[in-house]
């Protein structure tokens, strides 16, 4: 049987707890934001598809180049 202090010990921090918990809500809310603003800027902006198609296309080929 686990004495009380090695109990504590295993026991995380609610500090962790609270980063782990905004961690998940920032990687969530980066990919709503990835996948609603090409809809977004269609609707919003008035941005044709083709320009949308470049300017994902010409960040792909960036990200591949490893310049980013």
């Amino acid at each position: 049987m686990p004495t009380p202090l090695q109990q504590d010990r295993s026991r995380l921090p609610a500090t962790i707890w609270m980063l782990g918990g905004v961690s998940l809500l920032m990687d969530v809310s980066s990919e709503l934001i990835h996948s609603l603003l090409p809809a977004f800027m269609v609707a919003g902006l008035g941005v044709s598809a083709l320009t949308i198609g470049l300017i994902e296309g010409a960040a792909e080929a960036r990200r591949r180049s490893g310049n980013l």
